[in-house]
């Protein structure tokens, strides 16, 4: 079963310059107690296709016609989008979905604390009393790893550290008991101790809450920590899907080779990172065709800079969207640009 299904998403902004197209024809699906990781650069549209989840975009976001947002619970099948008032979107904001920001300092209320902002969710949300509400919430907090809840659920989140406000975000998200978390980018701003203690944490809330998790980063070495099954984006288009372990053992899109190549080596510090050539383009000035054959070292001209490739799926799963991914390794490396 498909706890949330996205198919031919598409999202444009209108700006001064006119529509901008920020996300193309995206199409995925998390099941429950699985980690969906979402990987690209800066500019690929990750955060949009989050806050489309939940419909958080700003009001100038324009949906494509043949979008579709389905969230299956117990309650049965919601259309996300085909919710229009504020009201109607409480079952999905904060109830059957919740969402980890990007920076928890910005997330909060700087005038109201961190306990009076977790109580408010969950009268909203939940039929608890202020009472009831104010013992989950320490409970919530206590469960993260925060020391003494009782006296965090007091303070605002000035007076909390960096790896404590991702932790509140986490409890807060969590105090719902959400069918599926969005992480957008939860572990960007930690150090590499509190990294790893907010992966371990995820990894366990799934195995106890049974949770779907979007969880989006840039790097890949995290999504092989974290996710069960990953989704590349470029430019607003997904180039590649399958399992972790097809997708960083045999990478078949040129940009997950890419990615995969600028991470550090742990067996040779001294080595050189090898940096994907070239920019990520504005989606002012969107490529035709394959949205990579600008910066893609095997681009044929007339072909990729024309056609859109469609997504091919290479077994058990893994789906690359490449005119070109059946060409062996070598070839692919060496090819001709456009």
């Amino acid at each position: 079963m498909s706890l949330m299904s996205v198919r031919d998403l598409s999202i444009r902004f209108r700006t001064d310059e006119g529509l901008v197209t920020a996300v193309e024809d995206l199409s995925f699906d998390i099941a429950p107690g699985e980690v969906l990781g979402l990987v690209g650069e800066s500019g690929s549209g990750k955060s949009v296709t989050a806050k489309a989840l939940m419909r958080l975009n700003a009001d100038n976001a324009v949906y494509g016609p043949a979008s579709q947002i389905r969230l299956t619970t117990e309650a049965g099948v919601t259309d996300v989008l085909a919710l229009k008032r504020e009201r109607d979107m409480e079952q999905v904001r904060g109830g059957a979905v919740s969402m980890i920001f990007q920076e928890p300092m910005a997330s909060f209320a700087p005038a109201i604390t961190v306990g009076e902002q977790m109580v408010e969710q969950l009268l909203i949300h939940t039929r608890m009393s202020k009472a009831q509400a104010k013992a989950h919430a320490i409970d919530m907090l206590d469960r993260v790893g925060i020391p003494a809840p009782d006296k965090r659920f007091d303070q605002f989140a000035f007076e909390f550290s960096g790896g404590m406000r991702q932790r509140a975000m986490i409890a807060m998200a969590l105090s719902t008991s959400p069918n599926l978390l969005i992480a957008d980018e939860p572990t960007t701003a930690l150090d590499v101790t509190i990294q790893a203690q907010v992966i371990d944490l995820m990894k366990d809330l799934v195995a106890e809450f049974g949770m779907g998790i979007l969880f989006i980063t840039h790097d890949l070495g995290v999504i092989a920590q974290t996710a069960d099954r990953v989704a590349v984006m470029y430019l607003g288009r997904i180039v590649e899907t399958g399992s972790v372990r097809q997708v960083i053992r045999d990478p078949r899109h040129l940009y997950t080779r890419g990615l995969i190549e600028a991470l550090p080596k742990l067996d040779d510090l001294d080595a050189a990172l090898t940096p994907i050539p070239g920019d990520i383009p504005s989606p002012l000035n969107r490529p035709s065709g394959c949205v990579f054959h600008t910066r893609c070292g095997i681009a044929r001209a007339g072909h990729c800079d024309r056609e859109v490739p469609p997504s091919r799926d290479f077994g058990e799963g893994h789906a690359v969207a490449c005119h070109y991914a059946e060409a062996p390794a070598a070839t692919r490396r060496e090819g001709a640009g456009a």
